[in-house]
């Protein structure tokens, strides 16, 4: 298949909701209808528990390693893998299933790149973890480690500008998707992961 295709297909793979899937075959209904209604492990965690939310962040993740492999096949060009790894993430983030209202993005960008080259990720991560630990809000830990990401990715990778252009266009995408959580911490009210507010 040409690149172009790949890009479809990358799209099609990152629209998968693992998260509605699971969380609806394990009885807990429609995870849309728990907690910040978003379709991803974090919100599945609140509405099944970790025993679901754990697969789901994993096949997530996968989601996105696989788009990147199969661009791969079609050509070793990075900017197609890179361009697999965005569409992957729009895919999660917009998903044609459900009405193009889907999960945030974070694991399935964290596969797709790190499949890209993983001593960035390795690096947001790190931050992601720093920053859950001192304040436990999944949301601002996600938003910061996005928002170091591609600078990330331009010091360790030295990428050409369409991959480095990919890579801050994945980051814009989680940004801009946690519009609602940032409003909710301006206000003071996003939840912490654990313990008290």
């Amino acid at each position: 298949m040409a690149p172009e295709g790949m890009v479809a297909v990358a799209y099609l793979l990152g629209s998968i909701p693992f998260a509605w899937l699971l969380v609806k075959l394990a009885g807990r209904g429609d995870v849309r209808r728990v907690g910040s209604g978003n379709v991803g492990a974090t919100n599945a965690l609140r509405a099944a528990g970790w025993r679901v939310a754990l697969p789901i962040a994993l096949l997530d993740i996968g989601k996105g390693v696989a788009a990147v492999l199969l661009m791969r096949l079609a050509t070793a060009n990075p900017a197609w893998a890179a361009a697999a790894a965005l569409a992957a993430v729009a895919g999660h983030c917009f998903p044609v299933w459900l009405a193009f209202s889907g999960g945030k993005g974070v694991a399935t960008a964290a596969g797709a790149f790190a499949t890209l080259a993983w001593l960035p990720i390795v690096a947001a991560l790190a931050i992601w973890l720093a920053v859950l630990a001192l304040g436990r809000i999944v949301s601002l830990a996600s938003v910061i480690a996005a928002a170091l990401f591609p600078v990330a990715f331009f010091f360790f990778v030295r990428p050409s500008p369409a991959v480095e252009a990919c890579a801050a266009l994945a980051a814009a995408v989680i940004i801009w998707r946690h519009r609602r959580n940032l409003a909710r911490l301006a206000r003071g009210e996003e939840p912490r992961l654990w313990g008290k507010r």
